[in-house]
C-alpha cells in the first residue's frame, strides 16, 4: 500500500519523475499494472505513466541503481535483508530514502520529520565516509503512529515536557489492509499492534536527539508511555495525549505556538509541505478521523480538545494520515528536503 502511495504521489510531482520501478523476482518482468492487478488498493486509478513500466529485479541492484538519481524504498522483508539491501543501493552512489524500519537506528542514518529535525542530515557526511560513496546515503522516515503527536509536542519542547502518555487508534491501511482484505476488523477493536508500542515510546526519543561526533545521540526526555490499538478506520491514526512540563505553559501559550510553528519545509516552500503544519479545532467533537486525516492534503496534522488534566498539566487529542505525513507523503517531503538542501541531485 505504501509503495502505490509513493506512485500516487509522485504522479506530476513537480520536481521527481517515476522512470524506474523494481520488486521481487516474482514481480520482475511484469508492467507495474500486471504486477498489482487485483491489489491496487487506492480510490485514484494507477497514473498512465507508470502503468506500463516494466518492473525490474530490485535485488540487481547495479541495474536499477544505473536509470535512477535516487530511489524510494518501502519492501518487506526481514531487517536484515532491507538494511543489507539499502546499504547496497546507496554504496552505488544513490540516495536511499526509506520507508522501513530496518535502519531507524543505524547511528549515523537520520530518521527525520522534516519540520522537526532537520538538523539530522548533518550525520549523512559520517555516514558516506562509512559507506566509503561520496554521493549516495541512507535516510528514514519514523514510524507512521508517532506523527499524530510528536509536532504537537514539539512545538512546545522550550516548557521541556517530563512525562507523556499517549494512547494511539490505527487505521487499518497501517497493516497494509482494507476492509475487503481484513473483514475481521469490521465491527471491532484489536487492543494490539507488534511492535508498535516500543517505536511509539522510543522514535520520539531519537527525532529530539542531538548529532554528535557522526552519530545521533538519543535524548534523554520526557519520559513517553503508550498502548497502540488498531480500530476499524481505513486511514488516520489518532492519539490521545497527556503530558506534563518542567515549566507548566497557560494554555493560550500553547495555542499560540501551535498556531505559529514553521519548520524548515515552511521556509524553503517544498512541493509537499502544509502551509499550516499543526491545525487547532476549537469543536469539542474535533479532530474527527474522516473529517480531518485529509488536511493540507493529509500532510497536515490536526489537533483539538486541549485542557488542563488532574494528573498530568495538559491533555489533547492529535490526528494525522498515516499512509500520507505518516509514510509515503513523510518520505516524498524528506527527499524534497533533500533535494533543497543540496544532498540530492541528478546523475
Amino acid at each position: 500500500m505504501v509503495g502505490q502511495r509513493f506512485i500516487q504521489l509522485l504522479d506530476q510531482h513537480p520536481w521527481f519523475q517515476v522512470t524506474t520501478i523494481a520488486a521481487s523476482a516474482g514481480s520482475a518482468g511484469k508492467t507495474y499494472e500486471e504486477s498489482v492487478a487485483g491489489r491496487w488498493k487506492l480510490a485514484t486509478p494507477i497514473p498512465e505513466d507508470v502503468k506500463h513500466i516494466v518492473v525490474l529485479d530490485a535485488s540487481k541492484v547495479e541495474e536499477v541503481a544505473n536509470q535512477v538519481d535516487f530511489i524510494f524504498c518501502a519492501v518487506d522483508m526481514k531487517k536484515g535483508e532491507i538494511q543489507a539491501l539499502e546499504d547496497a543501493y546507496a554504496k552505488t552512489g544513490t540516495p536511499v530514502i526509506s520507508n522501513n524500519s530496518a535502519h531507524r537506528w543505524t547511528p549515523d542514518i537520520p530518521m527525520v520529520i522534516p519540520e522537526i529535525n532537520p538538523g539530522h542530515l548533518d550525520v549523512i557526511a559520517a555516514q558516506r565516509k562509512r559507506l566509503g560513496t561520496a554521493t549516495g546515503f541512507i535516510a528514514v522516515k519514523p514510524n507512521c503512529s508517532i506523527q499524530s503527536y510528536v509536532p504537537a509536542l514539539h512545538a512546545l519542547l522550550d516548557f521541556k515536557p517530563t512525562q507523556v502518555v499517549a494512547s494511539t487508534y490505527q487505521a487499518i491501511s497501517g497493516a497494509g489492509k482494507n476492509f475487503t482484505d481484513w473483514p475481521d476488523m469490521l465491527d471491532n477493536v484489536i487492543p494490539y499492534i507488534g511492535g508498535e508500542e516500543e517505536k511509539s515510546e522510543q522514535e520520539p526519543l531519537r527525532i529530539w536527539g542531538s548529532v554528535d561526533n557522526g552519530q545521533i545521540i538519543k535524548a534523554s526526555s520526557p519520559l513517553i508511555t503508550t498502548q497502540c490499538i488498531r480500530v476499524p478506520v481505513t486511514d488516520g491514526h489518532l492519539a490521545t495525549v497527556f503530558a506534563s512540563f518542567e515549566k507548566k505553559p497557560s494554555k493560550a501559550e500553547i495555542l499560540d505556538r501551535w498556531l505559529k510553528f514553521k519548520g524548515r519545509p515552511q521556509e524553503l516552500g517544498l512541493p509537499s509541505a502544509p502551509k499550516q503544519f499543526i491545525t487547532y479545532f476549537e469543536e469539542e467533537n474535533r479532530p474527527q478521523t474522516k473529517l480531518d486525516r485529509d488536511i493540507e492534503n493529509g500532510m497536515g496534522v490536526s489537533v483539538g480538545r486541549l485542557r488542563e488534566d488532574s494528573i498530568y498539566d495538559f491533555k489533547f487529542v492529535g490526528l494525522s494520515h498515516n499512509t500520507l505525513r505518516g509514510a509515503a507523503g513523510g518520505a516524498v517531503l524528506i527527499a524534497e528536503l533533500l533535494k533543497a538542501e543540496g544532498y540530492i541531485q541528478a546523475k
